[in-house]
């Protein structure tokens, strides 16, 4: 089994980095929006080139994640994973923060020489208010590179993560390939909506609010071939 995350992520694009690989619905607000391969890991680049080169973190540093499943989300997980950051989930100090309209207060309790928001809305559009000690990230990540060249080698904590993930794929019946639809209330670990699906090159339509009467009708709009509800 892999243990660098960002291989895997490069290994589940490659045969058709044009093809949906996250599409994100939200029930409760009707906004849907689809990324392929190709373009989460510009994304995910754009992370990781922003966390090297404009705050200068190096291998290993912490990294504060406050944020709900989301598009984003991935996209700042991965682009942290790429730059071998390790993601914690415990108060504490850190490199840099991630964090969530709505977890702000939450946030006071980690010590970070960077801090990010993210409004999470649709089209990525900017924060229309920016809290005090913020830099909105949707505006700060546009600027940097599309493309970005990991170290070899894994981060501290992928191998960990990826088993973790694989045993996940094999408990959640993922096979390789598949189109999930996923519940992001019932499944909020990204190890579950993010990674496990990775490790088997499988597509993910990650759905927040999740209207029980569209299950049907998106399962077919989508061609999902496996539902996690």
């Amino acid at each position: 089994m892999a243990d660098n995350i960002a291989r895997v992520f490069a290994d589940a694009i490659a045969t058709d980095p044009t093809r949906p690989l996250l599409t994100w619905y939200d029930d409760a607000t009707g906004d849907r929006t689809e990324l392929s391969g190709a373009t989460l890991a510009n994304w995910v680049a754009k992370t990781a080139n922003l966390l090297v080169d404009e705050v200068g973190l190096a291998p290993g540093t912490p990294a504060g994640v406050l944020l709900p499943p989301h598009w984003q989300t991935a996209a700042v997980l991965l682009g942290c994973w790429s730059a071998k950051l390790s993601v914690v989930d415990t108060p504490g100090d850190v490199g840099v923060l991630f964090a969530a309209v709505g977890q702000f207060d939450e946030a006071q309790s980690w010590s970070a020489d960077e801090r990010y928001a993210l409004g999470l809305a649709p089209l990525a559009a900017p924060l229309r208010q920016v809290p005090p000690g913020f830099a909105d990230y949707v505006v700060e990540v546009r600027g940097h590179g599309d493309h970005f060249t990991a170290q070899s080698g894994p981060g501290p904590t992928d191998a960990h993560l990826l088993s973790r993930a694989d045993a996940r794929a094999t408990e959640l019946g993922i096979e390789p390939g598949a189109r999930i639809l996923v519940d992001a209330t019932r499944y909020p670990d990204p190890v579950d909506w993010l990674l496990a699906p990775l490790t088997r090159a499988a597509t993910v339509v990650l759905n927040a609010n999740l209207d029980p009467t569209k299950v049907a009708s998106r399962q077919a709009t989508e061609k999902v071939t496996q539902t996690l509800q």
